[in-house]
């Protein structure tokens, strides 16, 4: 049985059952061909309400039920998603741009979120105090209530489930919005996945749309919790009105991700890192390679190896040709990224490979011979551009690093003696020496620093709860208390 059906969701969203949308539909739009795949609902505000209210209300039973039905739930979703993969990985290919390898990575990962959630509601819950009243005390995670879901275009797939699957493992009632551009992959399959799980009608509701939906599902008054993955920029206006509102907010933001490569890096493997670094799924990754430090010793090397990589791997449609790069998602992305290589090239940078555009397909791009102050190094691109610069010490290459906002993700090829005593001082989330930048793990946090967010809020156990529950004091007496009143 085929998991979607447009009929199911075209011009329509799911407030505790598919519904038409007040918003009205939008066309979901091939990025490599131009053509229309289907229509989405866009959710208006009073959806949005509608929803959280309905929400609050099946959140209350939901969370009620016993963990290992809330558990059984979280297993059969990533059964489905394994059953029904390949179904998924058509859509991310189309709906996203992504080539297939990315696309099976998506729905591997989005079985693996469930499997890991579903050990979420038999985990230990809180831990027992000592008191120095005659008394048990005792801190108990508790649902956080309603969560509001905001996950962007580039991974759909993963970067909504892996919020989705362990908030509702924790008892609480979820509020998607997708990207409007990956509506599909990114909001209709999970609604479908957990349909057939067997998840209670309002307990998970669909909201795709643009600025006014997501303004909308963060100031919901049902809604608690916040859990936003995208640009820094509008990263900052949620976490603004969540304060406002007295809300938290977990942030994953944007990344301008460092890959050091030290004296007697093994080159071709270096560039292979570098080059998978920067250019998977055209760049438009959070985790993305955007500066590449490269030791004097190495520097013209390294270069004239990423540059043939460059060259040689191919671009176009994923659904029809076998190609290492996808489409950029649309033209206003296409356009940021080549304004950004054509303002490097004219302040300096020298251009090694790329820098090329036919429609929507961006060809792998090097740029060599970088400072600080070049628009390439200085912004985060979320295109395939590697820009290249050089370093001759350690003390340069941590200053280096550290002199940009971002703080997501490190990359460290070479003697693991030097990476080690680099990652004990840079400033970021995750370190990977003898590795790129881009990497993920279900049971592994993930987060960053600076402007890439506020820490890990996703991944395994301990960021899950925290993010997803909230602490209550409990406290307990044989009998009652003698007061001085």
């Amino acid at each position: 049985m085929a998991l979607l059906d447009a009929a199911l969701w075209g011009g329509k969203v799911n407030i505790g059952g598919w519904t038409e949308a007040e918003g009205g539909a939008y066309d979901v739009v091939e990025p490599a061909t131009g053509a229309t795949l289907g229509s989405v609902g866009s959710a208006s505000r009073e959806d949005v309400y509608r929803a959280a209210q309905l929400a609050a209300k099946a959140q209350t039973e939901w969370a009620a039920k016993k963990p290992e039905e809330r558990a059984a739930i979280l297993r059969r979703a990533g059964q489905l998603w394994e059953e029904h993969a390949q179904e998924v990985q058509d859509w991310i290919v189309r709906e996203a741009g992504s080539i297939p390898p990315k696309a099976q990575l998506e729905t591997h990962t989005a079985a693996n979120e469930c499997y890991e959630a579903a050990s979420l509601p038999s985990h230990p819950h809180g831990e027992v105090l000592t008191s120095d009243e005659d008394r048990w005390s005792f801190a108990r995670r508790r649902p956080a209530g309603v969560v509001s879901v905001i996950a962007p275009f580039n991974f759909p797939l993963i970067l909504s489930i892996r919020s989705v699957a362990p908030a509702l493992a924790l008892g609480n009632a979820v509020l998607l919005k997708p990207d409007p551009r990956t509506a599909v992959c990114g909001g209709v399959t999970l609604m479908r996945v957990f349909e057939e799980a067997g998840l209670p009608e309002g307990v998970l509701s669909l909201l795709p749309g643009g600025a006014e939906t997501g303004t909308a599902v963060v100031e919901a008054p049902e809604v608690r919790v916040v859990s936003f993955t995208g640009s820094t920029a509008a990263g900052r206006r949620v976490g603004e009105a969540a304060a406002r509102l007295l809300k938290r907010a977990h942030l994953e933001l944007g990344g301008n991700n460092a890959l050091i490569v030290l004296p007697g890096a093994e080159i071709p493997k270096a560039a292979s890192a570098g080059a998978f670094g920067s250019f998977m799924h055209q760049g438009q990754i959070c985790m993305t390679t955007g500066r590449h430090f490269v030791h004097d010793s190495v520097y013209d090397d390294y270069v004239a190896a990423l540059s043939e990589k460059a060259d040689h791997l191919p671009v176009g449609d994923p659904a029809t040709s076998q190609v290492a790069l996808g489409p950029i998602i649309d033209e206003r992305q296409r356009d940021r990224i080549h304004g950004i290589v054509e303002a490097s090239v004219a302040k300096g940078g020298r251009l090694a490979a790329g820098g090329t555009f036919e429609g929507l397909f961006y060809k792998p791009t090097v740029l060599a011979d970088l400072d600080l102050e070049n628009p390439a190094f200085a912004d985060e691109i979320f295109g395939p551009v590697a820009p290249v610069t050089r370093f001759s010490s350690v003390e340069e290459v941590v200053e280096l690093v550290n002199a940009n906002e971002y703080g997501l993700s490190v990359g460290i090829l070479g003697d693991v003696g030097t990476a080690m005593k680099i990652a004990d001082r840079v400033h970021s989330g995750k370190v990977h020496i003898n590795e790129q930048t881009v990497s993920d793990e279900a049971n592994a946090p993930f987060g960053g620093v600076g402007a890439s967010g506020t820490g890990s809020r996703f991944g395994g156990a301990t960021a899950n709860m925290e993010a997803f529950t909230e602490v209550q004091w409990l406290t307990m007496r044989p009998d009652i208390a003698t007061y001085p009143f």
